[in-house]
């Protein structure tokens, strides 16, 4: 399991509208950026109360990318 997978596997276990959640990745120079697109109907309990489930997301994926040696990530979350 890639880390864009192991991404996908942790929004789609909390969000509501699940088979919407769409993940994708691109690399710049210097990092590694993975985009979360959700429904604006889930982006509540993706998101959490003061943002807790998303730092919580975003904990996991950098621990994930430091224990297989990733480099530099970034993490971006949006709607549609």
């Amino acid at each position: 399991m890639n880390i864009v997978e192991y991404t996908e596997f942790l929004v789609k276990s909390i969000a509501k509208d699940a088979d919407l959640v769409k993940v994708s990745s691109y690399e710049t120079d210097d990092a590694l950026t993975i985009d979360i697109m959700v429904p604006e109907s889930a982006m509540g309990s993706v998101m959490g109360k003061n943002g807790r489930n998303i730092k919580a997301i975003r904990t996991l994926v950098y621990a994930y990318g430091y224990l297989h040696k990733s480099q530099k990530l970034q993490i971006n979350i949006d709607t549609f």
